[in-house]
């Protein structure tokens, strides 16, 4: 699976093809890509200009809602790791063994992963 940080719509924002293709790549093989609401908070602006691709990409993908279930998870998340953005807590627990996550914050990402026991690909855009 494919899972989407606010970087990732930051990246499509300002034109990177490399994000277009690896979404692309997801949808070809009968995925959709996911992210949850904390993310298109961070990253939606209205949809106009340069928002347009924001919105054709968001149109593609799942958008997990955070509820009460994500939002205890991600919580958890942040007590073990000692991080405090509970949107990027969100984004790991959407994420399984296996999975690639398209970030523009690896590093954080990844303390995140590593607490929560479980093995990414963090994709740098």
């Amino acid at each position: 699976m494919l899972v989407l940080d606010a970087g990732a719509f930051v990246a499509v924002e300002h034109g990177d093809r490399d994000v277009v293709a690896l979404v692309k790549r997801e949808r070809l093989a009968g995925r959709l890509p996911v992210t949850c609401g904390g993310v298109v908070a961070q990253a939606w602006r209205g949809g106009h200009g340069k928002q347009a691709l924001v919105a054709r990409l968001l149109a593609g993908v799942e958008v997990a809602p955070i509820d009460d279930r994500l939002g205890r998870r991600a919580g958890m998340l942040l007590a073990r790791s000692g991080q405090s953005d509970a949107i990027d807590a969100a984004v790991v627990c959407l994420a399984g063994d296996g999975d690639d996550i398209l970030t523009s914050d690896p590093s954080d990402l990844s303390d995140l992963a590593e607490a929560a026991n479980i093995h990414v690909e963090l994709i740098a855009v």
